[in-house]
């Protein structure tokens, strides 16, 4: 079973609603699950715990105001994750355009610029689409952990 680190970035609650879903639901298989709403850099060193970034999209396009002092740290100081699994939930809204879920792929670019290695796909969470992101999330957490 897993350590997982789940990095939140959540402005009206959204993400931390699917992040606190997924911690529930992977801890009934067994899985140990940190949930960080206020995540240091400090809170991926000293470990190599899979990283699940759990975000929504602020703006236009940027890293919520909660996981900004951690995206900053990371881009600056870029501690090197040579292997460290990620993967990456973004919750964002279609009709923005070119910026939809442009927070997830912020993060998804600075970890890869620390040499982590990214697993699976990107899970978009359409706000026009879905009103339930947790139960979106839910199925695509359960393979992502399949895939570590």
């Amino acid at each position: 079973m897993a350590s997982i680190r789940i990095l939140v970035g959540s402005v009206y609650g959204g993400a931390l609603l699917t992040a606190r879903s997924l911690k529930k639901n992977l801890e009934r298989e067994g899985h140990q699950i940190i949930v960080l709403e206020n995540p240091e850099l400090e809170d991926i060193s000293g470990n190599d715990d899979p990283v699940l970034i759990c975000t929504s999209t602020t703006g236009q396009g940027e890293v919520p105001p909660n996981l900004l002092p951690f995206y900053l740290r990371l881009r600056e100081e870029l501690p090197q994750q040579p292997g460290r699994p990620f993967g990456v939930i973004v919750l964002g809204d279609s009709s923005y355009g070119d910026t939809f879920c442009g927070a997830g792929e912020l993060m998804e670019e600075a970890f890869y610029e620390t040499s982590a290695r990214k697993v699976g796909d990107t899970l978009r969470i359409d706000a026009l689409e879905t009103t339930e992101p947790e139960a979106e999330a839910g199925p695509w957490a359960r393979q992502w952990v399949k895939d570590l």
